[in-house]
């Protein structure tokens, strides 16, 4: 019996070791967003812009009033995004299940453009509870419609749900702008996935909603390793299917809502980002979500740093790179593990 606790010890610390090595590469990709942009700035002259602000500099009015919050949003929009990935491909047994694909961020985006058409709401203070509504009727929607038919809601009919209830949502999302120039004017950019002039009252809005998203999303990790064994053993095992699986979708539909409304829809960060993490970790979920969660944002804000260097003066909006950076690698990795059952 000794030699299985000693296995399981030596893979604990070393996945432990593993997340403290990541966790140092995310600061140290927030550092780099801090100091990368149109005009650089050393690092010295960012941990003074931190701890000793002075007003008349510009470049410490530069760092805190853009670069940070943009920073702050890309991390926790980024943390969001790999845990509702994870969340989503655990409840529904699915590795190709995220947000963007089950129709979340769809239905986030489609109650955001809505608003701004129809009620003038042009403040991204309200596009949080936009978002919520949007992305909760969305989940609610595709799991209804998977569920017909005596199967129920199978892995493979909530996948195809989702891109059919994906694909009308997105419809309704360029008729609407379409037809109205001054809704395209005011969400153009949030459309496509931006962590651009996002300020500091953003973060403070939707930091609340994510930690609780986050903390629900967390406390899952027994549940989704029963249902990631099929729904008859983990009945077996005394858990309750319907139960489990609203706590998940509850937990996702919160961390995207919130990550929609700050920062727009952003696909592909949480359809890679949980198979790279479970490539490394195995498929337990008491390390693939904390995994999931501090790779994220290390891909998002690298998204968002390359957007600002390939393109001087300007920039490439995150949500443009991440596709790029997110399609090719995912198609590598499906080649390379064809999609083992979870």
């Amino acid at each position: 019996m000794t030699a299985p606790v000693s296995d399981r010890g030596r893979k604990a610390a070393r996945l432990g070791l593993g997340l403290l090595l990541l966790a140092m590469a995310l600061v140290a990709i927030a550092l780099l967003s801090l100091t990368t942009g149109a005009r650089a700035i050393p690092a010295e002259t960012v941990w003074g812009a931190l701890t000793a602000y002075d007003p008349a500099s510009t470049e410490h009015r530069i760092i805190q009033d853009l670069r940070l919050p943009r920073t702050i949003v890309g991390l926790l929009v980024g943390a969001a995004l790999g845990l509702a990935g994870a969340v989503l491909q655990g409840a529904t047994r699915n590795p190709l299940a995220d947000p963007s694909i089950l129709g979340i961020n769809a239905g986030a985006a489609l109650a955001v453009v809505l608003g701004v058409a129809f009620f003038g709401m042009t403040q991204l203070s309200t596009y949080v509870w936009l978002a919520f509504i949007g992305a909760g009727a969305a989940m609610l929607v595709v799991y209804a419609v998977a569920s017909l038919g005596r199967e129920g809601a199978t892995p493979v009919k909530l996948a195809l749900a989702g891109a059919a209830i994906t694909a009308v949502l997105q419809s309704i999302i360029n008729a609407i702008l379409l037809t109205s120039p001054r809704t395209l004017d005011e969400v153009r950019f949030w459309q496509v996935g931006s962590l651009a002039g996002r300020s500091i009252d953003i973060v403070f809005q939707v930091a609340p909603f994510l930690a609780l998203g986050a903390v629900l999303a967390l406390a899952t990790a027994r549940l989704l390793d029963g249902l990631s064994m099929g729904d008859d053993v983990a009945r077996a095992l005394g858990q309750r299917i319907g139960l489990s699986r609203g706590l998940a979708g509850l937990a996702a539909v919160i961390l995207a809502g919130a990550a929609t409304a700050a920062a727009g829809p952003i696909a592909f960060v949480g359809l890679t980002v949980p198979h790279v993490a479970r490539a490394v970790t195995g498929p337990g979920y008491r390390w693939i979500l904390p995994y999931s969660m501090v790779m994220a944002p290390i891909l998002l804000l690298g998204a968002d740093v390359v957007g600002r260097v390939i393109s001087p003066p300007g920039e490439v909006q995150v949500g443009i790179v991440t596709a790029f950076i997110g399609a090719p690698f995912f198609i590598a990795l499906v080649r390379r593990r064809k999609l083992a059952a979870l």
